[in-house]
């Protein structure tokens, strides 16, 4: 088993990294040494080996049925439909309509969402479960799809999949200073909350901005300042591998072709004025649809401190839930609707989450553990009023010291 930092990583280790033989040889290169009888009482399992065993049994059963293998069938399916949704928002632009244009750019930012949610199965290698070929898919309908860096987002997202809702640990509770998910983060060394009232009324009002306005500017600084900053760097580093480089040089290029085209062709009737305006409408889409749903998922749970170490399976339980699922839903959120399975097996294709759904919930009722599953639009409902919970503590900082 992998033990370090006072806590059991086997689990964690085993389901980011099965496929990765380069994984598995860095592993055995790090400095190491065998565990004491009392550090494995004291770590092993985080305390809770039966429900290792029990967690093991179920994968081991899902990886012999098959569970774990790629569909090509549902790669086509997926990749053909962000090309329908591409060619009818296209086709319905270029009518001279407003209404038209209006419909037009709507579906091309739901398009754009939905290259998010592809994105994201070929970031955890588990569209074709081939490494490179799934960062290329990757690459691709993040950079040409959405205007951002893949490696990027594999670096970030990895760290929130290892420990989610860990304070100090999981990157997706750094959100200040758009927006601030739980009381627990507004003390925050990069920004005094007390000492700004610009950024206190900004959070006091975040409930409803998050929607309209917070999406969109996460969306922006990604697209024009974060990723285009991370590639830059790759590009430039000495200490990126030759493969890093070429990722870094694909991704890059992906980025100009988007904007060349964007701006260069489907806008190039347009003044510039006109032209980001367009732009401005369509990213607000695809931004605000792809993060709210997001945002879903965990945002208004609780956190856990810094120094504790729960169970893999704890952290699908206790700091993660699913929305219920019908054919509706589970199209809009791509089958991540089904987060517990999928933070369970991040390396499984999403696509099989509802059919492992009623085993992943008999394990947590064997086990004495909740099978959080809720509504949509009420759990919408609970991540818009913890925002303004949250916002309200927030700006009666005022007058403290955080």
């Amino acid at each position: 088993r992998v033990h370090g930092n006072e806590g059991d990583a086997t689990e964690a280790f085993q389901e980011f990294h099965s496929r990765s033989h380069k994984a598995q040889l860095i592993l055995k290169s790090l400095p190491s040494r065998e565990a004491t009888k009392e550090e494995i009482k004291n770590r092993a399992h985080n305390g809770k080996p039966k429900l290792t065993s029990d967690f093991a049994k179920l994968r081991k059963k899902l990886v012999e049925e098959g569970y774990f293998d790629p569909s090509v069938s549902e790669t086509v399916y997926r990749v053909s439909e962000l090309i329908f949704l591409h060619v009818v928002g296209l086709y319905l632009f270029s009518f001279p309509s407003f209404l038209s244009k209006f419909i037009g750019l709507a579906i091309l930012g739901i398009a754009e969402g939905r290259c998010g949610w592809l994105m994201h199965e070929g970031g955890h290698f588990s569209m074709t479960t081939n490494i490179i070929v799934d960062k290329i898919f990757q690459v691709v309908l993040f950079g040409f799809g959405c205007g951002m860096s893949g490696s990027w987002w594999r670096n970030q997202h990895n760290k929130h999949h290892a420990t989610p809702q860990k304070l100090q640990h999981d990157v997706d509770l750094d959100t200040l200073p758009l927006v601030a998910f739980n009381s627990a983060i507004l003390n925050n060394r990069f920004f005094n909350v007390s000492k700004s009232p610009i950024l206190r009324v900004w959070l006091r009002f975040q409930g409803a901005l998050f929607i309209p306005i917070s999406c969109l500017l996460v969306a922006l600084g990604w697209q024009f300042f974060l990723h285009p900053r991370h590639i830059y760097r790759l590009l430039t580093s000495p200490r990126s591998s030759k493969q890093n480089r070429m990722f870094a040089l694909l991704e890059a290029t992906m980025l100009v072709l988007r904007f060349y085209l964007m701006f260069g062709v489907v806008f190039s009737s347009y003044s510039w004025s006109s032209a980001i305006g367009c732009f401005l409408f369509y990213d607000f889409i695809g931004a605000s649809y792809i993060f709210t749903n997001f945002s879903l998922s965990h945002t208004h749970l609780p956190v856990s401190d810094a120094n504790s170490y729960l169970h893999w399976v704890d952290y699908a339980s206790k700091h993660t839930i699913n929305i219920t699922p019908g054919i509706i839903c589970t199209w809009w959120m791509a089958y991540l609707n089904f987060q517990i399975e999928h933070h369970l097996f991040p390396s499984m294709p999403q696509f099989r989450h509802p059919k492992i759904s009623p085993l992943v919930r008999e394990m947590f009722e064997n086990n004495g553990l909740v099978y959080d599953s809720r509504p949509y639009f009420s759990t919408l409902g609970t991540t818009l009023k913890n925002l303004n919970t949250v916002g309200i503590e927030a700006y009666s900082k005022k007058n403290k010291q955080v």
